[in-house]
């Protein structure tokens, strides 16, 4: 058995290399301590700037969206960027039992995405007799919601039927489901930038048409 050192000066001297490594730890567990909590603060920094920049993303991660006419609820909507008409529809609470589903069935593309600032009106059943009447619409100054206003005969590209459409040079069957497929329209000059038409066939119809 060992013999047990007679004081605490022996002792010390007998394990000193045992206390000088556990201090040794001690001291660099300490700052390995303190250099992970400064880290975990600058995270946090970090995070914090971040979490304002998703802010300020989501103010433009909505549009603002009108719809009138035959819906329970119309008026003017904020949605999701990227809404399409059908989820405008919803948020509308849906068609009335006067609207013109027939029309709707032909001429609405619920699948097409809603830009900044669309006023999408759903007629009623009688509304139309070959065009709409812009009085029904509450179009300013018009008289015919497909044809222009002021008496024009500009074809309305948001509300002209697929045969309207065909009416205009250089429109056949395809083209006209092409108009149709990327309402809506802001102005006439998206038939071309939306990839609706092109740019030849644009040229022939941009006089003839309008949007609104």
């Amino acid at each position: 058995m060992p013999k047990l050192p007679d004081n605490l000066d022996d002792l010390f001297f007998r394990f000193r290399y045992v206390i000088l490594i556990f201090l040794l730890g001690a001291i660099l567990t300490g700052v390995g301590l303190f250099i992970s909590q400064n880290e975990r603060n600058g995270d946090g920094d970090r995070v914090e700037v971040l979490t304002g920049a998703t802010e300020g993303q989501n103010e433009g991660s909505e549009i603002v969206v009108e719809i009138a006419g035959e819906v329970e609820r119309p008026g003017v909507y904020k949605l999701p960027k990227n809404s399409r008409i059908g989820d405008l529809l919803v948020a509308a609470g849906g068609v009335s039992p006067n609207a013109d589903r027939d029309w709707m069935e032909k001429s609405l593309n619920r699948a097409a995405r809603l830009a900044d600032g669309t006023k999408i009106y759903i007629p009623a059943v009688g509304e139309r007799s070959g065009v709409l009447s812009a009085n029904n619409l509450g179009v300013a100054g018009g008289s015919d919601a497909v044809r222009g206003s002021g008496g024009s005969d500009l074809i309305n590209i948001n509300l002209a039927s697929q045969k309207e459409l065909e009416s205009l040079p250089g429109i056949g069957p395809v083209y006209a489901q092409n108009i149709i497929e990327h309402r809506p329209y802001s102005n006439v000059e998206e038939l071309s930038t939306k990839g609706a038409l092109k740019k030849s066939t644009y040229e022939k119809i941009k006089n003839l048409v309008t949007a609104y």
